[in-house]
């Protein structure tokens, strides 16, 4: 009794805060800097259910490689009902001067449903790349009952530089020299 008690006290206090930062509007969240090895993680929260373009902003540092993935999040709150997303699209979309819709956006990639891109999950990999402002846009729809929640995550790396390629490249014909000088003493 008490725990059924406790799994609609849950559910209720989940639904409020869904309800209270979700509406019909589209979410444009600001994420502020992505830093290199550091994943920043965001949600989106679909509330009625139906179709959505939810778009992120932030902004990636110059020579990083990044990865985009967003994950259907499907919740069942007995006796309340079901949040689920069908994911759609996933796009990256350069903003040079951060403001939207003024004609100077670029669409960078785009992940779309096949291959190992599912209603279920999306990844997009682009990089390296010259950093700046970004948009990441999500479209899909929701059909669960209460609508829908999804979380991503945005993941930068460190590209080397064509000189820190040619140190290692240095580096590792040094190392085949002294094994290789060290294996013809052995055998003479």
């Amino acid at each position: 009794m008490v725990n059924i008690f406790l799994k609609r006290a849950i559910g209720v206090a989940i639904l409020a805060g869904v309800s209270a930062g979700a509406s019909a509007a589209p979410t444009n969240d600001q994420l502020g800097n992505v830093a290199v090895n550091v994943p920043t993680s965001f949600s989106g929260s679909v509330v009625p259910a139906g179709d959505f373009t939810d778009v992120f902003s932030f902004t990636l540092p110059a020579n990083g490689g990044s990865g985009y993935s967003v994950l259907n999040f499907p919740l069942d709150i007995p006796g309340v009902g079901t949040f689920n997303t069908v994911l759609s699209t996933m796009s990256l979309i350069s903003n040079p001067d951060g403001i939207r819709n003024n004609g100077d956006e670029t669409l960078l990639a785009s992940a779309v449903l096949g291959g190992n891109n599912t209603a279920e999950s999306l990844n997009l990999a682009w990089g390296p790349t010259a950093g700046g402002n970004m948009d990441l846009n999500i479209t899909g729809m929701t059909n669960g009952t209460l609508g829908g929640l999804y979380n991503g995550s945005i993941s930068v790396s460190a590209v080397p530089e064509p000189e820190t390629y040619a140190m290692l490249l240095a580096g590792l014909g040094l190392m085949g020299a002294v094994v290789r000088r060290r294996s013809s003493r052995k055998t003479s």
